[in-house]
């Protein structure tokens, strides 16, 4: 797993969630507290470029989700019902009246204000919100069978075909297997091996919870949905636009220059947008 080194200006803390693991998570800047919820593959410090982008205007505190770093184990009742308890936990400990999510961690939002969490103002981008099995999860065994047999590097390609059919998927391995460690830097490529098999139970969950995507009209707060250039050809690209549709009031936001990891890549293309949502309540 990647190393970090703490930024200057960011602090490290920790709570205990409700079935008593540690969450630690990140903060920096001032201002009116925001919480950022990474996704599968990421640790929280992935985050620190889209945390210093806003610390100029808000207090951002990156959860560090259970399974990485600072925070304990998932456990062996994982569910993302304990993840959103985690999330509450954070929101409790600082205060935070905003929240964004991405990937994962944006499905994770919007189960976390759908159990109560009393966040003012949400956004996600290209939140893992399956519908009509758009994420899929037939996968998972073999990706399990190759990583018990200590091949993460083919796991994480099984991964990679798995998860988008429709883009990724088509590629065949062998050509997989060459462009990933150009696409990738080794830490990364380690990251993601790491990670991996708490990602498989964490898209259990995703799988769980398909096409139950409709339950997010019930959210009575304002939610800024955003997806980058694939809004239309992987499941979490097009579920900003399903939950949309089902979300009275919600707002769409395509941002065509990004990728799917664009909140990591490129935050200041991420940051405004953000900004001048959670901002809107405070210029009223």
């Amino acid at each position: 797993m990647t190393t970090h080194v703490t930024t200057p200006g960011t602090t490290v803390g920790s709570v205990r969630s409700a079935d008593g693991t540690t969450v630690g998570y990140r903060s920096t800047g001032s201002g009116p507290g925001l919480l950022l919820v990474p996704g599968a593959f990421a640790l929280a410090a992935d985050f620190d470029g889209l945390a210093a982008e806003l610390a100029d205007r808000f207090t951002v505190h990156t959860v560090e989700r259970r399974g990485r770093g600072t925070s304990g184990p998932q456990g062996d009742a994982y569910s993302a019902a304990a993840e959103c308890a985690d999330i509450e936990a954070v929101r409790a400990a600082t205060g935070a009246r905003f929240v964004f999510g991405h990937s994962f961690g944006g499905f994770l939002t919007l189960e976390a204000a759908l159990a109560g969490s009393a966040f003012e103002r949400i956004a996600v981008y290209e939140p893992g919100v399956s519908v009509d099995g758009s994420i899929p999860f037939d996968w998972a065994e073999r990706c399990r069978r190759e990583l018990d047999a200590g091949k993460p590097a083919e796991a994480f390609l099984t991964f990679v075909r798995g998860v988008n059919p429709g883009t990724s998927g088509k590629a065949p391995r062998w050509l997989l297997r060459l462009i990933l460690p150009l696409a990738l830097k080794k830490p990364e490529r380690l990251q993601k091996h790491a990670l991996l098999a708490v990602a498989i139970r964490e898209h259990a969950e995703i799988a769980a919870r398909d096409n139950t995507f409709r339950e997010y009209g019930r959210l009575d707060r304002p939610v800024l949905l955003m997806a980058g250039k694939e809004a239309r050809s992987t499941g979490a690209g097009r579920a900003a636009a399903a939950v949309h549709e089902v979300l009275p009031g919600s707002r769409l936001l395509l941002l065509p220059r990004l990728d799917h990891f664009g909140p990591e890549t490129n935050p200041a293309a991420v940051a405004p947008a953000l900004a001048d949502f959670f901002l809107e309540s405070s210029a009223r």
